[in-house]
């Protein structure tokens, strides 16, 4: 018998993975999983790319509302300095949209402001809305009167209101404006799907107005710093607080915001 010299290496056997038997419903499932993996990688490259287009395209579209606005405001500056040349008087397009505060009255409220209320969503003191100015809502808001305060928001107005009290409502659930996205699932048909579309939407007062100001919950304002200052009961020319402020709403927004 021959003997094994001392230190000599010994070659054993290993099976290799051919000789490893594995059952097949073992290799269904991996490759089952392998494919899954696949799918979710290029579905999360998908949505990454998707995600910075739709960013890139609000940033744009950003730029040209911001171009738009101070264009217009500078057609106004030009109006109004060439009518004083000429000797006339410059008189700016009546506005279209209001900015509606229920500023009292809870109980003992005659049935038909209460139902005027209620269609304007006005259910709650210091709750408002953006409302397009017309013939029937001018109407309305005058049988409310003695329990809001309106008048004509400006863009930063607009723009601050929605950007800090924004809510919208899905499913309806008050959900925070906190991801483009949720604006893009309930507008995207109408062509707006960032907070800087539906900012251009209410100020402009667009075509799809009602939509966007439908889809905004009612703002939830706090009291003024200071409280009302004002007697409530009075018109706001009467040194008051209820009525049509104009643009004097914005310092009011500005406090309560």
């Amino acid at each position: 018998m021959p003997v094994q010299a001392r230190g000599a290496v010994v070659k054993t056997s290993v099976p290799t993975e051919d000789q490893i038997l594995v059952p097949e419903t073992l290799l269904k499932k991996r490759k089952s999983q392998e494919k899954a993996r696949e799918e979710r990688s290029a579905e999360l490259v998908k949505k990454k790319k998707a995600n910075r287009e739709r960013k890139e395209a609000a940033f744009k579209r950003a730029e040209t509302y911001t171009k738009e606005y101070r264009d217009a405001e500078r057609e106004k500056i030009r109006l109004d300095r060439l009518s004083k040349q000429e000797g006339t008087f410059y008189v700016p397009a009546e506005p279209k949209l209001v900015f509606v505060l229920r500023i009292k009255g809870i109980n003992k409220i005659a049935p038909k402001p209460r139902k005027i209320l209620q269609l304007l969503r006005l259910l709650q003191i210091n709750n408002g809305v953006f409302i397009r100015l017309t013939k029937a809502t001018t109407e309305m808001l005058k049988i409310v009167e003695p329990y809001i305060a309106y008048g004509y928001p400006s863009t930063k107005t607009v723009r601050d209101l929605i950007y800090k009290r924004g809510y919208g409502k899905i499913d309806k659930q008050r959900i925070p404006l906190t991801d483009n996205a949720l604006i893009e699932q309930q507008l995207g048909k109408l062509g707006i799907i960032c907070m800087e579309d539906l900012v251009h939407e209410i100020v402009t007062v667009g075509p799809n107005f009602k939509q966007a100001s439908n889809f905004l919950w009612p703002f939830k304002l706090s009291n003024p710093n200071g409280g009302f200052r004002k007697r409530k009961f009075k018109h706001f020319v009467e040194g008051g607080d209820l009525g049509n402020r104009e643009e004097n709403i914005n310092a009011l927004i500005k406090q309560m915001n």
